[in-house]
């Protein structure tokens, strides 16, 4: 046979039927095995390689864990992969394949008649993958015709290992015209609008477009310049006109209301607000040295602060017609953004109700960023900003809000961007067992000096600076820092403000939304040939930071605060 039905040891978690299709028949041969991996078909998120989508790097003999996607989303998934000793062989394929032309690859666009695709030229019966696709039915969007127009959104489906799976079920080569037909077809790139980025950004996936700045960049300024903000995209940036842009406000007893830019500019008061934004993955590489995980390979500058301005969200609810009527139901406040997938499904999220309209909560719907418009990258023309709360939260390209009795059922809400036991794995994970993430735990890094770096003993001391916040407007108190793994401690300066003023003073009680910068020289230990400098922070609720990271760990690689440690070599 020349397609690949069935690998031993896949197992499909998602659903009965999903299960009752993979029954391993001994008598099928398994081509192309060994290059298997869990992979996911046009669903994204949050988060590796050259994409938002999850990806297990593979080795010799492979065992899918599959996990089902929300529908309605389009999103990333969450899936296991699992190694075994010995890698299966791939049967060699030695029939010549037929030659099929676009229009009898189109009459296979059904479970009944089959479900074929074409890529590169092949032509691909994926019948029997569709039962474990982790993305769901999304698959059958390409039935009957070209995959280039999805992988072409969804990048990272270009990689090897992935084309490998792909290869397993090849059955014909596309006729050459046709060929000619697709590739004429497939000269869009969906990124080809996304808006140029600075140089200096550490790229984690070139499309969908995500980076962070060189950490000795991070804390050059208290405020992070727009241009070297991190970046987390899960779509190309859509291209919205300012002058057609309307804002949906859903779930008020005066039914759907529609906003315009420039009326949240004119009829609400403008509302700056300084504050961190720090995504759940931040600090990812650290959990991926203990144990694999799954999403973007963040290291500990996938955070910023900057200075956020326009309407306060409360304000315009309460325009809209909030009152007591909707509060004694209502619950949660849903965002979707404008960045939609290929079925037109959002990207979404929700907050509690409380922290929308508490003034305390200072939630905008920004318009500008650092005295500026928002750029491109990071919202334009309004996003929301969630003080204290995951980045995940703070939805970009802000189209829908909606007031609701139940949080939103999209993909990054149920099930993405939550917290599990470092027990738990992907056979045993159940996404509605926890709660979304919103407050993010105490955190701090070093930005100076960089890991592996070198100290001159003539000097007598070393230099350490970098940041420290605290989710839920908690206010850093306290920075320890040592240079000998943790032995001995000293307390840091901390600065929260543009000038160089130590101490800084205290912000409001519970909003603290911008993070400190810390900095201290300490005296080098005497004898000492290599330092390992690590930092704790203490925010007001005298939370501390967990001392390794082996205790925190989780399959999805989130909420990583352990002390932050690097080591130098003394010269």
């Amino acid at each position: 046979m020349h397609r690949l039905r069935h690998c031993r040891g896949l197992a499909c978690v998602f659903s009965p039927s999903a299960q009752s299709a993979l029954k391993l028949k001994n008598n099928i041969p398994l081509a192309s095995c060994s290059g298997l991996v869990s992979y996911c078909w046009g669903s994204r998120s949050s988060h590796q390689g050259q994409s938002s989508y999850y990806y297990s790097s593979w080795r010799p003999r492979l065992r899918y864990v599959l996990m089902s996607l929300v529908a309605g989303t389009g999103a990333v998934v969450a899936y296991g992969l699992h190694q075994s000793e010995r890698a299966a062989a791939a049967v060699p394929q030695t029939v010549s394949l037929p030659v099929y032309t676009q229009e009898e690859v189109m009459k296979h666009c059904s479970l009944d008649k089959g479900i074929w695709v074409t890529y590169n030229g092949d032509v691909y019966d994926i019948t029997d993958f569709v039962a474990i696709h982790p993305g769901g039915n999304r698959i059958l969007l390409a039935a009957g015709g070209a995959l280039e127009p999805f992988w072409s959104l969804y990048a990272v489906h270009r990689q090897e290992h992935v084309q490998e799976i792909l290869s397993g079920y090849k059955v014909g080569v596309l006729q050459a015209e046709d060929c000619k037909k697709q590739e004429a077809a497939n000269l869009v790139d969906p990124y080809s609008t996304d808006p140029p980025r600075h140089p200096a950004l550490i790229v984690n996936s070139l499309k969908p477009f995500n980076a962070e700045p060189p950490p000795g960049l991070l804390t050059d300024s208290y405020i992070t310049p727009s241009a070297l903000f991190f970046t987390r995209n899960h779509l190309p940036v859509p291209q919205v006109d300012p002058n057609k842009y309307r804002l949906k406000i859903e779930g008020l007893p005066s039914g759907t209301m529609s906003l315009t830019l420039n009326t949240l500019k004119s009829n609400f008061p403008k509302y700056t607000v300084i504050a961190t934004i720090q995504c759940a993955g931040n600090r990812r590489s650290d959990m991926s040295k203990v144990k694999p995980v799954k999403g973007l390979n963040w290291g500990f500058a996938a955070i910023g602060n900057a200075t956020w301005s326009g309407a306060r969200l409360r304000d315009v609810l309460y325009h809209c017609g909030f009152g007591p009527e909707v509060a004694a139901k209502a619950r949660h406040v849903q965002f979707e953004g404008l960045d939609c997938d290929v079925t037109g499904m959002p990207y979404g999220v929700s907050i509690p109700l409380n922290k929308a309209l508490s003034e305390e909560g200072d939630v905008l719907l920004a318009y500008e960023m650092n005295g500026e418009e928002l750029p491109a990258d990071h919202g334009y023309p309004v996003r929301v900003i969630v003080p204290g709360v995951a980045g995940a939260r703070n939805v970009k390209w802000l189209g829908k809000v909606v007031i609701s009795e139940v949080e939103s059922e999209c993909h990054w809400q149920q099930n993405d961007y939550k917290g599990f036991s470092p027990g738990t794995n992907w056979d045993t994970v159940d996404y509605k067992s926890a709660p979304a993430i919103q407050e993010l735990p105490v955190q701090s890094a070093i930005t100076q000096p960089v890991d592996g770096s070198l100290v001159d003993r003539r000097m007598e001391e070393v230099n350490v600076k970098g940041y420290a916040w605290s989710g839920g407007g908690r206010e850093v108190v306290r920075v320890d820092v040592s240079v000998d793994g943790g032995k001995t401690w000293h307390v840091a300066k901390l600065r929260d403000n543009g000038e160089d003023e130590f101490p800084a003073p205290s912000p409001q009680p519970g909003r603290a939304w911008a993070w400190k910068l810390w900095e201290i020289a300490i005296p080098l230990p005497e004898g000492a040939e290599v330092l390992e400098v690590v930092c704790k922070a203490v925010d007001s609720s005298y939370n501390t930071q967990p001392d390794s990271v082996p205790p925190i760990w989780n399959l999805r690689g989130v909420l990583c605060n352990a002390w932050h440690r690097v080591k130098v070599k003394v010269n």
